[in-house]
């Protein structure tokens, strides 16, 4: 069986085609598109009429890319930048008129939760007690949990584009101390009660997943992509610390220059290294584990599993998933 999954990030549209022999998603193709929706967008504004066109499109290459590859119609699912976009209903329903692909959004505690999936499964049961960190363009994703699906998980408003536009103007230059400082007390702010959470859980592993993590991870010295996803990759919370300095004393031009950080995403190292180091710190990590596989391959994983009628349950709820109630829709029937 050969299976896909489109994601709509804040910088990129992406792609995975992987074979599902026994019970694993085995990637055979993956392609992006670059659309940069975070900076056409600001935090909760609406999605401009030029981002939807770019957007339909890369939607339809994505979904014929999967059909040339013998492929089934992809699920498919966009991050913060749409879920937060007032008109983000007229987005969706573009999308679908144009290009046949139901595109929806997810919670934030849904995302949380197939990331966890995904990490859950690189890692195996010999990790233990698991816990995970994500940052996207709009948010930061939390989750704890002993078996394959997580017990807690949380969702803050804390992604490094956001912050970002927010507290460093847009990142092109240098920040100053006292931006820096005010960023940090925003992010402790936020991840008080859950950093306590996960204090109190008492996690054996910590995983991080998502590009920025994986950048990072790189400027602190962990081995670059050509080595393969099998090759160990760790960060340390103190190397991190020291990075926010690094990255926050030069503009977005000189950062694109480090290892590690590109050229699209150096206007938010910044941020991304503050929201890492500060998560890390307040949770009490002293190290994460760099973990190749998360939300789409959670996303196969449930696919496999579970076969196609679970992700039409969530497409029917996507309209919650943007604004969800005090209740949101959980994927999950079990911790263990």
């Amino acid at each position: 069986m050969r299976i896909s999954v489109v994601d709509v990030g804040s910088k990129t549209v992406r792609l995975m085609v992987a074979d599902a022999e026994g019970g694993v998603p085995l990637p055979v193709h993956t392609a992006k598109w670059r659309l940069r929706l975070s900076e056409q967008v600001e935090p909760g504004g609406a999605i401009p009429e030029e981002a939807v066109e770019q957007l339909v499109a890369a939607v339809a290459d994505a979904a014929g890319t999967a059909e040339r590859w013998g492929a089934s119609a992809p699920p498919a699912f966009a991050t913060a930048v749409v879920r937060a976009a007032p008109n983000r209903r007229e987005v969706l329903r573009t999308v679908q008129d144009r290009t046949g692909v139901a595109l929806c959004t997810l919670p934030g505690e849904v995302e949380a939760e197939l990331t966890f999936l995904g990490a859950r499964r690189w890692m195996g049961w010999r990790s233990g007690p698991l816990a995970l960190l994500d940052i996207g363009g709009g948010s930061l994703e939390v989750a704890f949990g002993r078996g394959r699906l997580p017990g807690f998980v949380a969702s803050l408003p804390l992604g490094a584009a956001r912050l970002t536009h927010e507290f460093l103007d847009g990142g092109a230059d240098p920040a100053s101390p006292e931006q820096v400082r005010e960023l940090r007390r925003k992010v402790r702010h936020q991840l008080r009660d859950v950093a306590a959470r996960i204090r109190w859980e008492g996690p054996r592993t910590a995983v991080a997943t998502s590009r920025t993590f994986q950048q990072l991870g790189r400027l602190c010295g962990a081995a670059p992509g050509r080595h393969g996803p099998f090759v160990e990759r760790r960060m340390r919370c103190a190397d991190l610390g020291d990075a926010v300095g690094r990255l926050a004393a030069l503009s977005a031009a000189e950062r694109s220059r480090l290892p590690g950080i590109s050229a699209p995403r150096a206007a938010q190292s910044v941020a991304g290294a503050v929201v890492g180091h500060t998560a890390m710190k307040l949770t009490g990590l002293d190290s994460v584990t760099l973990c190749p596989w998360a939300i789409r391959e959670g996303i196969l994983l449930r696919h496999i599993e579970e076969g196609p009628s679970w992700w039409a349950e969530v497409v029917r709820h996507s309209d919650e998933a943007a604004h969800p109630s005090p209740a949101p829709l959980r994927l999950a029937t079990t911790s263990g």
